[in-house]
């Protein structure tokens, strides 16, 4: 690489700057801001949570950091093609919305709601 030998190990021996010490010690805040949130927030509600903190820090330090991390924001959630305005009939239609039952446990019904959480999918019966 045609390095001098005094030059190498004068740049090893070399102390870090202020600038990286306090880019380590704000990259800690920016990751765990990041993983409380799920990893949903991008660059810029993780500097509204660093000033929130009392850190002084501009929106354009946090990105470079997380982008050199590769932390990412989740920018929405990929919608499934071609199956718009299909019913998904899983099982028949028995009651044919007749609700009114003579006795007790002769018929059943359920409705399924899916919410998408920071943990994963929630399933909620109704």
């Amino acid at each position: 690489m045609r390095v001098h030998p005094s030059g190498y190990y004068a740049w090893k021996a070399r102390t870090e700057s202020e600038r990286v010490k306090d880019n380590r010690r704000l990259l800690g805040l920016i990751k765990q801001s990041w993983l409380e949130s799920g990893g949903v927030y991008g660059y810029r509600k993780i500097t509204a949570d660093l000033r929130d903190l009392g850190e002084t820090c501009g929106k354009h330090r946090v990105y470079r950091l997380m982008r050199t991390e590769g932390l990412k924001s989740q920018t929405g959630y990929r919608r499934r093609t071609g199956r718009y305005g299909k019913p998904a009939v899983i099982a028949p239609n028995h009651l044919q919305q007749q609700f009114d039952v003579p006795a007790p446990n002769q018929a059943w019904v359920t409705d399924i709601t899916y919410i998408r959480t920071h943990e994963g999918w929630l399933y909620a019966e109704g």
